[in-house]
């Protein structure tokens, strides 16, 4: 499974992309005007330089034509740039138009198994189910990858890739994985958080110890 990240911080790019183990990044309305005063455009290009892999970028429009304007002109910008367009009619347009132009498309908020299915016979080139989001409803959404990949599997025509976004916690991620998914797309922190742990900070403290007592 690949990891992506989840942020339009550069910063927290580079510094990801340092460790060798990042192969994308996905960013969305909200992570951009995180970023007070970054430029959308400039923002998605110094990120191609960073990490030379799939970057998501995410149409604003509700409607179809204003998804795929948005979508060819972001398309343009670098030859990593996923459009980035959300799991309704509209955006299931949008997919179908953009990718018979040759632009993948990344379909997000998807939060059950049909609008997965919907999105890759659509053409989508990843589905993004919420697993965080679906967590928070009471309900398990490990399972959703689960019923997502065996759905796949059943039609070896369809080459959509399953990305688990909102990702809250190291677990997700092992849980994404142990479920088939091919991606998991994390903030920072959960990075941070998944390399942590108590007994390798003592591990680490005993050798250094031992090491200055020796004659």
């Amino acid at each position: 499974m690949q990891l992506y990240l989840d942020t339009a911080n550069l910063e927290e790019i580079r510094e990801a992309a340092s460790w060798g183990v990042i192969s994308g990044v996905t960013t969305n309305p909200t992570l951009i005007v995180r970023e007070r005063g970054a430029d959308f455009k400039t923002t998605i290009s110094a990120i191609a330089d960073l990490v030379d892999g799939p970057i998501s970028a995410e149409t604003i429009s509700l409607d179809a034509e204003g998804m795929i304007r948005e979508g060819l002109e972001y398309a343009a910008w670098h030859p990593n740039v996923i459009i980035k367009v959300p799991s309704t009619t509209e955006g299931l347009k949008a997919v179908a138009h953009l990718t018979r132009k040759g632009i993948r498309t990344n379909v997000t908020l998807c939060f059950n198994a049909t609008q997965a299915l919907m999105a890759a016979l659509a053409g989508a080139f990843i589905i993004s189910p919420f697993v965080g989001r679906i967590d928070d409803s009471g309900v398990d959404g490990s399972q959703l990858i689960r019923e997502i990949v065996a759905i796949y599997k059943q039609d070896t025509t369809i080459t959509t890739s399953i990305l688990a976004a909102s990702i809250r916690h190291p677990r997700h991620i092992i849980e994404a994985a142990i479920a088939g998914a091919d991606i998991a797309s994390c903030p920072f922190k959960v990075l941070q958080q998944a390399m942590r742990h108590p007994l390798t900070d003592r591990g680490i403290e005993q050798f250094l110890a031992d090491w200055q007592t020796r004659t």
